[in-house]
């Protein structure tokens, strides 16, 4: 072990986005010794792309708001396939976690009196959105990063990738992981992990996720032998750029319908008239999706095939004061300026509801010390994540989890092992890529990957396209792949490395996907477009190197939480 640079720690956290950080942070606190290892450097998380807001019931725009609202909302959003206790428990704590934000430094948009102004969002019965323009994540990252580095038994790893976790007998002990500028090995020992690694958006041709999207924490997490539920269910934001082409996919804020942008055909039809009279451009993200997937597939998109979304009715400085950052990315991308003319949008792939499973209350999966929150993870949104509870559940979740780490970590009585025989091992596979004379590029598989995805199981599915999917991936398994050149920054070797993880998470989701014969939230089968006649869930797993399904009934709400439940989410503040 001599040989690999070494680091022993009580909780290592994987990733530096909003809820890694928000994590650190917590077990920081505790006065544990935490690392945390980013892939990129510091404060460039993909979180920064979440621009609209954090939604949290403070009612300082709608005094009717309350937790009890945003639990309604969250779960009719997620089609009642949550798991109340991870709403209930987002519900209840994001408020205080976004005064906590606030006290650490955050600044948000004000309210005349000087209380945190917020924005209405899909399927948000209120306005709940507390936000900073349309740059609410950057600030987000700004503060929580600021918080972490004033803690002194806090170690930072940048550009470094974890690609292994190691166990002591069925407890996790540690990773390994590889410097992305030298390519040297480095061996983390750990009472306790938290995976915070995003998402798995790279395995799609048009999505709004960046470069580190590459599903590297779903994965570590099943070969780790923790359970994923619900990776049938990915969404598919709304609104992505559809051009100039080498922008497709990048995000369009939902803040831009949360302050007034309406949607049109190319007849001049505002469209979602006929889909939700009542929400509008307002209601929740699936079905503003589908609608628009509609709209295109049935001849009215727009010449580069999206629809427009259009802020020109509003006034010019009400645009370039709330949506500071859309008005910039549209004018030196597009040459529009949004103001004048309309947004060309179109559905791109930007969220995975399902995840790790863990427990509601100390976010451990079912490897002992092995934590999961943020993206990652699981039980918040079942069907359809509503916009901004992204960010309220990287704060609640992220502390939860971070508390969690740090008092199992104290638990120990012991550092766990690491077998020097399997760290070993693990480095001859990595390094097996450039032995290979004759395989295949990398870039070669991510492409058909990517082209799977999007061409059999996107927005619509059908059982014929889902199995061709599970066809080519499995071929795709089986290819093998060889990069050239060496260790010292070499793409090629960070994509052969990523590409089982990516491969292992389209498995995942598309197996989900064929056995969820219904439609629900984001998974909509033209093949079984009913809703589930009963609740339930798909828990994923491997055995014996094999992946696994079963299905599991979703628990079931408490008696005494029914009655906030029986009126379904509408507009309300509209109607004040």
């Amino acid at each position: 072990m001599e040989k690999y640079e070494t680091h022993e720690l009580d909780v290592l956290v994987v990733g530096a986005g909003g809820a890694g950080l928000r994590a650190a942070i917590e077990a920081a606190k505790e006065g544990v010794k935490v690392g945390v290892v980013c892939k990129s450097l510091l404060g460039k998380a993909h979180t920064v792309m979440a621009e609209g807001g954090i939604a949290a019931a403070l009612g300082n725009t709608d005094p009717q708001d309350n937790w009890k609202e945003h639990f309604r909302d969250t779960m009719y959003g997620g089609k009642f396939l949550n798991d109340w206790r991870f709403a209930l428990k987002h519900a209840q704590l994001a408020p205080e976690c976004v005064k906590e934000l606030e006290e650490w430094g955050a600044l948000f948009d004000r309210t005349k009196d000087g209380r945190i102004l917020q924005r209405a969002f899909g399927g948000h019965s209120w306005r709940r959105l507390a936000h900073v323009g349309d740059r609410t994540g950057l600030e987000m990252i700004r503060t929580l990063q600021d918080k972490l580095l004033s803690f002194d038994n806090v170690e930072i790893f940048q550009e470094c990738t974890v690609i292994h976790l190691f166990k002591d007998g069925e407890r996790i002990s540690g990773a390994l992981a590889y410097w992305r500028e030298t390519g040297r090995f480095v061996v983390f020992k750990s009472k306790a992990l938290v995976l915070a690694t995003g998402g798995l958006g790279k395995i799609y041709r048009i999505t709004s996720n960046s470069w580190e999207y590459t599903g590297s924490g779903y994965a570590l997490a099943l070969l780790a032998g923790a359970e994923l539920r619900d990776m049938e269910f990915t969404q598919f934001h709304p609104t992505g750029m559809v051009w100039p082409p080498s922008v497709q996919g990048i995000l369009v804020t939902e803040a831009v319908r949360g302050e007034g942008g309406r949607l049109y055909n190319s007849k001049g039809e505002r469209f979602m008239q006929k889909y939700d009279p009542e929400r509008l451009e307002l209601s929740t993200r699936d079905l503003v999706a589908r609608a628009i997937y509609t709209e295109i597939k049935e001849g009215r998109g727009t010449e580069h095939g999206g629809v427009y979304l259009d802020v020109s009715h509003l006034p010019p400085e009400h645009v370039k004061k709330k949506l500071p950052g859309m008005y910039k990315q549209f004018l030196e991308f597009a040459g529009i300026d949004i103001t004048k003319q309309p947004m060309e949008v179109a559905p791109t792939m930007h969220y995975c509801m399902g995840g790790v499973r863990v427990d509601p209350e100390t976010q451990m999966s079912r490897v002992p010390g092995l934590f999961a929150v943020g993206e990652v993870a699981s039980g918040l949104h079942g069907a359809n994540r509503l916009g901004g509870n992204s960010l309220s559940d990287l704060l609640v979740f992220g502390k939860l989890g971070g508390k969690g780490a740090s008092e199992y970590a104290k638990s120990l009585s012991r550092q766990p092992l690491v077998d020097k025989d399997e760290v070993e091992k693990v480095v001859r596979e990595a390094l097996e890529f450039f032995e290979r004379k004759n395989g295949v590029s990398p870039y070669e598989i991510h492409e058909k990957l990517k082209e799977t995805m999007q061409n059999y199981v996107g927005i619509f599915r059908e059982e014929k396209d889902l199995k061709k999917a599970l066809e080519i991936i499995d071929e795709l398994s089986n290819i093998p792949v060889s990069v050239s050149g060496n260790v010292h920054f070499n793409p090629g070797w960070h994509l052969a490395l990523d590409l089982k993880f990516m491969l292992l998470c389209a498995k995942a989701i598309i197996l989900s996907a064929i056995e969820r014969k219904n439609s629900a939230g984001a998974h909509a089968r033209l093949d079984y477009p009913n809703p589930p006649e009963e609740k339930y869930n798909h828990i994923v797993w491997l055995e014996d190197g094999e992946m696994r399904i079963r299905r599991e009934q979703t628990p079931k709400v408490p008696d005494e939480l029914e009655p906030i439940l029986k009126e379904p989410p509408s507009r309300k503040w509209e109607k004040t």
